[in-house]
């Protein structure tokens, strides 16, 4: 029965992993399909967040069958709870990417991005799916000191959307008014995304140590490290 139990366990960790895999190929199949005005990427994206959609809810099934069989304490309690906040974080990041794909489909067969921030938005969008590829790699390794730096590598793309904002304020924009809320939602979902897989790793650093990710940054910058206080 143990044996059968921590099997079980394992499963519903290789589910968040696949569903990190997915919803980071999400967000770089969106980006392409933005830039690119490709409409059927953007509709296989969209389609294809059904996917992570079943796996949230089967994962979700399962976890919540294990707290009533089981009964788990302790650190097997903290995984189980665990893991259904992260699959949470994950299906919402693939709502993210969805969004990204229902914009390139809204404005088809024009594009969103003006030519002048191609290159801001395909950095936001290869920086999303390198943290949720990251995400994933602290979902699987269970390694804290890179799930905490996941939020430094976050600061990046809070730079970009800032640097985003900037142009869209400046007096010499000239794509009008529509073109200005696409950028803004755009820029939006890309940080939330970021958000979402700092998110997963700052749960994953509490399931291993039971502490909050930002009370070890915060005791770390007491103690003269370099954690943020």
């Amino acid at each position: 029965m143990r044996d059968a139990y921590h099997e079980e366990l394992d499963s519903i960790g290789e589910g968040l992993v696949e569903m990190a895999r997915l919803v980071g190929s999400a967000i770089g199949r969106a980006t392409t399909a933005i830039l690119d005005a490709d409409l059927k990427l953007a509709e296989s994206v969209i389609a294809a967040d059904a996917k992570v959609d079943d796996l949230q809810r089967d994962l979700e099934e399962r976890a919540v069958a294990l707290l009533a069989r089981q009964q788990p304490v302790a650190t097997d309690l903290r995984i189980v709870v665990t893991s259904l906040r992260m699959s949470a974080d994950l299906e919402r990041s693939g709502d993210l990417a969805q969004h990204v794909a229902k914009l390139a489909r809204l404005r088809f067969p024009d594009t969103a991005v003006p030519r002048d921030l191609h290159a801001t938005i395909l950095e936001m969008g290869q920086l999303a799916q390198r943290l949720m590829a990251k995400a994933g790699e602290v979902i699987i390794t269970k390694d804290v000191d890179l799930a905490l730096q996941l939020e430094q590598d976050d600061d990046a793309m809070d730079l970009l959307h800032r640097a985003l904002f900037q142009h869209l304020m400046d007096d010499r924009w000239k794509h009008g008014i529509e073109t200005a809320v696409d950028v803004t939602l755009l820029g939006r979902y890309y940080e939330r995304f970021a958000d979402h897989a700092v998110s997963v790793a700052k749960r994953v650093v509490y399931l291993v140590t039971g502490e909050h990710a930002d009370d070890l940054t915060q005791g770390e910058g007491r103690s003269g490290g370099d954690g943020d206080a």
